[in-house]
């Protein structure tokens, strides 16, 4: 079921300061990401911290936890959804966050904006499992994706992915190791795993209080 537009949303994005609002794709996306305009985060964080990444952030919960116990770190929200990005952005700024900005775009024209190799890490938490015959090449870690981050990732940076789909996680090491990612702190039960600083998601807390295992990797070049 899609989602209603709230009422007013326009209204309430306007009155978001700690968003990047980007206009929606209309042409093919390899023409749009070949001028590039790059953002210059610094303007808005007022610092020159490293700056970390989730793509398909919802309405903020992990981000907002993790900007809260990491100050010292910037951190870029992605999200394509205007109704759920509206509600990051509100919370973010009414609790006086200072290093998250909400950048409302599609994965695939990041490296329209973001400049090469500045992001130090990438987190995908429960990303859409798009159905694979489909719709494929929607998966946030599908190669054509795997190969933007590649672009926009620091030397030595690493993809933090959670999520409750076996299916998925499986496709995912698969296309891992073919867009030449190495794989380590593979968990196929995170909760019940020796993991510790684990920050739960909407969507992970839904899901483990179901009985459903979390499977979590990093990925690194």
């Amino acid at each position: 079921m899609r989602m209603r537009k709230k009422k007013h949303l326009e209204e309430k994005l306007m009155q978001c300061k700690n968003l990047i609002d980007i206009p929606p794709v209309t042409q093919d996306f390899r023409n749009v990401v070949a001028v590039k305009e790059y953002i210059d985060f610094s303007e808005y964080f007022k610092n020159n911290n490293p700056i970390q990444m989730e793509i398909g952030c919802g309405k903020g919960q992990f981000i907002f936890e993790l900007a809260q116990r990491n100050p010292e770190i910037n951190y870029i929200a992605v999200e394509v959804n205007r109704n759920v990005i509206c509600d990051a952005c509100k919370k973010a700024q009414d609790s006086g966050l200072s290093n998250v900005i909400f950048l409302h775009c599609g994965a695939e024209i990041l490296t329209k904006y973001i400049k090469p190799s500045s992001i130090e890490r990438l987190y995908l938490n429960f990303s859409c499992p798009f159905p694979k015959n489909a719709y494929e090449n929607r998966r946030l870690t599908n190669v054509r994706f795997l190969d933007i981050y590649k672009e926009i990732l620091s030397e030595d940076a690493e993809i933090h992915q959670k999520t409750d789909n076996m299916h998925f996680f499986e496709y995912s090491i698969e296309q891992y190791t073919l867009a030449g990612y190495k794989l380590k702190n593979i968990s196929l039960d995170l909760h019940n795993s020796d993991f510790e600083g684990n920050i739960i998601t909407e969507y992970e807390n839904r899901f483990s209080s179901m009985g459903m295992p979390i499977y979590r990797l990093e990925a690194y070049v």
